[in-house]
């Protein structure tokens, strides 16, 4: 059997995109590693063993890959990654109230409730929960 053990996701500052995926959005750090010259290993994951084998890597966003691909996401309106809420409408009002600017409120999307919003560092993340 193959599953995801770790996906990532070009950021603008890792430190600063470590910092609003633990303090705002409630993600664990699972590793904090300087490899350095300035370049730290970092992946977060759902807290409290949720999910305890997937990771997600906080990735340098920088270098001519990353800067176009990631850029044309957010230009374009493109989440870059889902995740899975129990309760959208709940999560809607928590991280507004923290200060997150969302860019489409909680609406229905086929067979989700989905809303979208801006991580502070370059990236649109959708928030996803699904219809009963």
């Amino acid at each position: 059997m193959i599953k995801v053990a770790m996906t990532g996701v070009y950021v603008d500052d890792v430190a600063r995109a470590h910092a609003f995926y633990t303090d705002v959005l409630g993600f664990e750090t699972r590793l904090h590693r300087n490899l350095g010259d300035d370049a730290p290993f970092v992946t977060v994951g759902a807290p409290q063993g949720a999910q305890p084998d997937l990771q997600l890597l906080l990735e340098p966003g920088q270098g001519p890959i990353a800067e176009p691909y990631h850029e044309a996401l957010y230009a374009a309106g493109i989440p870059c990654i889902v995740f899975s809420v129990d309760d959208l409408r709940a999560e809607y009002a928590r991280l507004s109230g923290l200060g997150v600017r969302f860019t489409h409120p909680p609406r229905e999307q086929g067979p989700v409730l989905a809303a979208v919003f801006d991580d502070t560092v370059g990236n649109l993340v959708q928030l996803v929960q699904a219809n009963e």
